[in-house]
């Protein structure tokens, strides 16, 4: 019985990149909880900063 050789990783990926469907414009986040995270991090980032911004304000009082 013939042995089958599985193909490489690189090749795996192209063949499973070359039957998705070509991107639309305009939409960056293809992957549903990575733009939820994105999000999070970017709402975090902002109240960090006012919160930091808070405090240095009531200190300088």
């Amino acid at each position: 019985m013939a042995e089958r050789k599985r193909k490489s990783l690189e090749e795996r990926i192209a063949d499973r990149q070359a039957q998705r469907p070509p991107l639309k414009e305009g939409k960056h986040f293809e992957h549903g909880p990575a733009k939820w995270l994105f999000v999070f991090v970017m709402v975090f980032i902002v109240l960090i900063h006012i919160v930091g911004l808070l405090i240095v304000m009531a200190a300088e009082t």
